[in-house]
């Protein structure tokens, strides 16, 4: 659905983003990780039209970006991270006139539903909390049916349970085969929803690969535990891969004196650190 090949862009001489080169396919979900300022809105800017003036090829359901035809907004839906909606009309208002602008149009109350907003949607939007228009913006993105889905930061804001049922939507529409960019600097967003993450920094790509290959190829699983000895505990850490050899954990357990025992591996933010020597702001 998405092949970018040799990607560069500049808004000044000297390049922003460069040497950039992924692949996505069909019902795939591929986030963007990087810090503020790496080159993530960028990159999905050019993904979705808005900036044309690149070098190298940016394919994006079949079409060239900086070439596409009126066609090419029919199947992507984008969600930047500040919502754009008209606050002097209604909820439902909203969602009507931007079905308007395409030929295939979703159920707009079951949108509303599915966002918890059908009982607020003749409110006007002025009247939302920031919550609620960001869920509004996101449902927004969806209203067409697009097979591309382009997400900026979309649990931004919002409570635990609306960013669980923001993160359910998500993956529902993965399960209709649907491709979905999402650009974040949430790991745990990262690690909950995306097939694959690419580490962004400098512009550049500094790594690509699944949230499991990127934390096992990078850091050995560990297992912490902790046993008595004369009534004091006592803690220790070995390798997974070296707990058959571990004396003291083998005693413990034979004897029954082992406390807790539980596995300790790198997360993706310790990775995203190791990789690019940046934490996440």
């Amino acid at each position: 659905m998405i092949k970018v090949d040799d990607l560069s862009f500049s808004y000044t001489k000297e390049a922003f983003i460069s040497d950039i080169n992924f692949e996505v396919k069909p019902g795939e979900i591929l986030g963007f990780l990087g810090p503020s300022g790496a080159g993530k809105s960028t990159l999905q800017k050019i993904l979705t039209g808005v900036l044309t003036r690149y070098s190298g090829s940016v394919i994006v359901n079949g079409e060239e970006v900086k070439n596409v035809s009126s066609n090419f907004y029919e199947g992507i839906g984008v969600d930047f991270e500040f919502p754009s909606l008209y606050e002097k009309l209604t909820g439902r208002e909203n969602l009507k006139f931007f079905s308007s602008l395409y030929i295939k149009n979703r159920d707009i109350n079951e949108l509303l539903e599915s966002v918890g907003l059908l009982y607020d949607a003749d409110k006007l939007v002025m009247n939302y909390s920031k919550g609620m228009k960001s869920r509004l913006n996101f449902i927004k993105a969806l209203v067409h049916d697009p097979q591309i889905i382009f997400l900026d930061e979309p649990t931004s804001g919002l409570d635990p349970t609306n960013t669980s049922i923001m993160k359910q939507i998500i993956l529902e529409e993965k399960a209709k085969g649907k491709t979905i960019i999402l650009t974040t600097h949430n790991m745990h967003d990262a690690e909950e929803l995306c097939d694959r993450v690419a580490f962004i920094v400098d512009g550049k790509i500094m790594a690509l690969d699944t949230p499991h290959n990127l934390i096992m190829s990078r850091g050995a699983a560990k297992i912490d535990y902790a046993y008595l000895v004369d009534n004091k505990e006592i803690k220790n850490q070995v390798l997974l891969s070296e707990t058959k050899i571990d004396k003291q954990l083998t005693d413990a357990i034979l004897e029954n004196k082992l406390i807790y025992i539980h596995s300790s591996e790198p997360n993706l933010n310790d990775i995203f650190i190791e990789i690019t020597g940046k934490a996440l702001l």
